[in-house]
C-alpha cells in the first residue's frame, strides 16, 4: 500500500489540529479551575454566567419556567400550601399519620392549619443524630381586606384594605390586582375565592389622580401623598336600577355568585396581590419579574430540593412558614411551637416508650438549620445604598448574610457551609448591611433561640417588597443547587 506526500500531509496537519485542540482544551480547564481556585480563595469571583455551557444554561432557564409556573399560581400562603400539596404528592411524598412508619426514605409532609408546610425525607441515621432543616417563609407584603370592608364613595363601591408586610403605599396604586383566599361561614362551609388570575376575570385597581388634577400635591412627600389608608380599590360601579346603591349591588352579586353576606366578610381571609403573570426581564431574559418572590423563591428551590433527595444520611425538612413578614407571629408563625412540636411528635413515633424530653433536647442541639430569605442586592439606580465590597450582586449565586451585632452565625458554622458549597460547585457571596442604615431579617432567630446551629443564607433580589421583585435565573438555581447539597450531605 503506498501512502502519497500529500497524504502524509493531511495526517500530520489532522494531528497536529488535534493535539492543539487538546493542548487549548487543557489550558481552558487549567485556567478555570485556577479561576475557580482563586474565588474560592480571594472571593475575586465572576459572574455564574461566565463561562457556563450552553447545556448548562438551558437547564438554568428550563428550572426558570417551573419556577415561574409555579408562584404564578402560589400567590399567597393559603395557595402555596395548596400547590405544595399537589407537588408533594406528585413527587411520592405521603401525608404524616400516627401510623405512618419511621422508615429510612420514607417521604412524608404535614401541613399546619393550611398555611404552612413541611416537606421530610427520614434518614438512614436515627433522628436522635439530628435534622437537616431549611427553613424559608411564604407569605409576601400585600393588601388584606379589613373586618368589614364594603363601603361606598363617590358612587363606587370600594373594599377598605391593611397591609401585611412592609410595603411603599404610592407603588399599589394603578396596579392591576388579584383578589384570593376564603371566606368561612358559622356553619363551617368554607368558600374559596380567586378573582383576577385568568385573563378573562376581572380585576380590582386603586386609581390614583392624573397629573391634570394633581399639580397642588407635587411638593408633598411620598408618605403624605398616599397614606395606609388611601388603599382602597375599587370594586364595582353600575347602581341598582330602584335604589341606586352601588354597594347593595356588590352584596348582592356575593350572595348569588358565593353565597355569602356581608356579616361572613367578618370571618374571611382575603388577600389583593399583584394580578400580572411572572414575566422574563431582558432582551438575554435572565432576569425574572414577579410578585411574591419575597420569599417564595427560597420556599420552591427548597421543596424542589427535597423532593430529589432519595435516601439522605441525616433526616431532611423543609419547613416552609407563614406570618415572617409581620413578626413570624400566630399558631402558623415561625414564632410558634409548632416546629417543636413536629420534631418531638417525630422522636416519639421512632422511640415510643424509650422518649425522654432530654433526648428531644439533645436531638435540638444536634439539628443544623439554614434559614433561606431574599435580600436586597446592588441596585444600578442607588449602588450607593450598598458598601459594595459588602454586597450581594445578582449572578454571583447564593449570599452568607453576615449580620453582626451578635446576629450571625458561629464562625464554626460558617466554615462548614463554606465547605458545603464549595465542595459542590455553588457559587456564593456575602451580605453585610450598612451599618445603622439598613437591615432586615429572617425566621433563623427563631430557631437559633432553640439551641439550634442556624445560619441565614439569601439570594439577592432588586425591588424586593414591591408589587414586582426582579431575581436573575442563576441565583434562583445556585440556592436550588445549595438546598440539594445540604439536603444530601453525608459525612
Amino acid at each position: 500500500m503506498k501512502i502519497s506526500i500529500a497524504s502524509m500531509n493531511k495526517l500530520s496537519e489532522s494531528f497536529l489540529i488535534s493535539l492543539s485542540a487538546l493542548i487549548a482544551l487543557f489550558l481552558t480547564s487549567t485556567v478555570l479551575a485556577q479561576a475557580e481556585e482563586d474565588c474560592e480563595n480571594t472571593l475575586q469571583c465572576e459572574s455564574s454566567w461566565v463561562g457556563m455551557s450552553d447545556s448548562e444554561r438551558s437547564v438554568v432557564f428550563e428550572f426558570a419556567e417551573d419556577y415561574k409556573a409555579f408562584i404564578h399560581r402560589a400567590r399567597t400562603e393559603l395557595t402555596f400550601v395548596q400547590e405544595a400539596i399537589t407537588f408533594a404528592e406528585a413527587n411520592g411524598f405521603e401525608e404524616l399519620t400516627v401510623s405512618t412508619p419511621m422508615e429510612a426514605g420514607a417521604k412524608i409532609y404535614e401541613v399546619n392549619r393550611d398555611r404552612t408546610i413541611s416537606l421530610i425525607v427520614l434518614g438512614e441515621e436515627p433522628l436522635a443524630s439530628g435534622f437537616h432543616v431549611i427553613g424559608a417563609h411564604i407569605d409576601s407584603p400585600r393588601l388584606e381586606l379589613k373586618g368589614r370592608p364594603l363601603f361606598e364613595n363617590s358612587e363606587f363601591a370600594l373594599f377598605q384594605t391593611n397591609y401585611h408586610g412592609g410595603i411603599k403605599f404610592h407603588q399599589w396604586t394603578n396596579l392591576p390586582l388579584a383578589l384570593l383566599g376564603h371566606i368561612d361561614k358559622k356553619d363551617g362551609s368554607r368558600v374559596s375565592i380567586s378573582i383576577g388570575l385568568d385573563p378573562e376575570d376581572p380585576v380590582f385597581m386603586i386609581p390614583e389622580l392624573s397629573p391634570h388634577v394633581d399639580r397642588g400635591r407635587n411638593s408633598q412627600t411620598l408618605a403624605d401623598f398616599i397614606g395606609p389608608e388611601d388603599l382602597d380599590p375599587i370594586v364595582g360601579h353600575i347602581p341598582g336600577e330602584d335604589d341606586g346603591d352601588v354597594v347593595e349591588q356588590i352584596l348582592k352579586y356575593l350572595d348569588e355568585e358565593y353565597g355569602v353576606s356581608r356579616a361572613d366578610l367578618v370571618s374571611s381571609e382575603l388577600s389583593l396581590v399583584p394580578a400580572g403573570a411572572p414575566r422574563d426581564m431582558g432582551f438575554d431574559r435572565g432576569l425574572i419579574a414577579a410578585y411574591g418572590q419575597d420569599d417564595r423563591l427560597a420556599s420552591y428551590a427548597a421543596m424542589r430540593a427535597i423532593a430529589e433527595v432519595d435516601s439522605p444520611q441525616i433526616t431532611t425538612m423543609a419547613y416552609l412558614v407563614d406570618n415572617e413578614e409581620v413578626g413570624n407571629r400566630n399558631n402558623t408563625g415561625a414564632g410558634s411551637e409548632y416546629f417543636a412540636d413536629l420534631l418531638s411528635r417525630l422522636l416519639y413515633a421512632e422511640l415510643g416508650g424509650d422518649y425522654r424530653e432530654p433526648l428531644f433536647r439533645a436531638v435540638l442541639r444536634k439539628t443544623k438549620f439554614i434559614s433561606i430569605d431574599v435580600n436586597p442586592g446592588i441596585n444600578p439606580m442607588n449602588p450607593g445604598a450598598w458598601e459594595t465590597g459588602n454586597a450581594p450582586k445578582l449572578g454571583y449565586g447564593v449570599n452568607l448574610k453576615l449580620y453582626g451585632q451578635g446576629n450571625t452565625a458561629n464562625s464554626e458554622f460558617i466554615a462548614w457551609t463554606r465547605q458545603l458549597l464549595d465542595s459542590n460547585d455553588v457559587p456564593w457571596q456575602t451580605s453585610t448591611y450598612k451599618v445603622g442604615s439598613a437591615g432586615g431579617g429572617t425566621i433563623g432567630g427563631e430557631f437559633s433561640s432553640q439551641n439550634i446551629e442556624v445560619i441565614d443564607f439569601g439570594v439577592p433580589v432588586l425591588s424586593i417588597h414591591t408589587p414586582y421583585a426582579v431575581s436573575s435565573k442563576v441565583d434562583i438555581y445556585s440556592l436550588y443547587q445549595a438546598a440539594r447539597a445540604f439536603y444530601s450531605f453525608r459525612e
